[in-house]
């Protein structure tokens, strides 16, 4: 699901690396995910009372982990949205479970806070709360909102700015971190490039 060479981000950079989880498909891929995903949600103590998946990506990870917690013990609805609404049968944009309570985001990988503000603002127009978000990687670099001053990840403007709680199963450290360990093989040799765009584009 990681792959190493050169992808522009949804933020116009120019990245080393690429988290794929378009590439979890199959279903004991998707099933590991779900698993390492509610596993932190439980460790984190965050409260919800339902599951958001932003289309398109987070509408799989959404159904995945929610029947994750369901096994674990911990059942909750959960809905998703369409990028266009429907004009025939039930209509409207969003699918699922009402729309109500406490929301938790579902997601792959956080860049920007661009998907998160997407999604925050169809569950407050459907009078919910967006309550916190669960990612598969946050990428630990400078978001997009928020002016040059006061550099912050997309992270931190998620949880400062727009007050939801965030829970990653891993940062950009530690990718770093793997990647040095495994110095002397193949995949150690792209510690350099993604240092250098921590370096860049990182944030604390």
């Amino acid at each position: 699901m990681l792959r190493f060479g050169e992808f522009k981000t949804k933020a116009g950079r120019l990245s080393p690396y690429f988290f794929n989880a378009g590439l979890f498909d199959d279903g004991a891929k998707l099933g590991r995910l779900a698993q390492f995903s509610a596993r932190r949600l439980l460790e984190s103590g965050i409260e919800f009372d339902m599951i958001f998946g932003p289309a398109y990506k987070g509408i799989p990870l959404a159904t995945a982990v929610s029947i994750e917690l369901a096994r674990l013990g911990r059942n909750v609805p959960y809905a998703y949205n369409r990028k266009e609404a429907k004009d025939h049968g039930e209509g409207g944009s969003l699918v699922g479970a009402p729309v109500q309570g406490r929301v938790l985001i579902v997601d792959d990988v956080m860049s920007a806070g661009t998907a998160a503000r997407e999604s925050i603002s169809l569950i407050r127009a459907a009078g919910a709360t967006p309550h916190a978000v669960v990612i598969a990687l946050d990428r630990e670099e400078m978001a997009t909102e928020g002016g040059a001053d006061t550099p912050h990840s997309a992270v931190q403007y998620v949880r400062n700015q727009l007050g939801l709680q965030v829970c990653a199963i891993a940062r950009l450290s530690d990718l770093l971190q793997y990647l040095q360990q495994h110095s002397s093989d193949a995949l150690g040799a792209h510690y350099a490039q993604v240092l250098a765009y921590r370096d860049r584009y990182g944030v604390n």
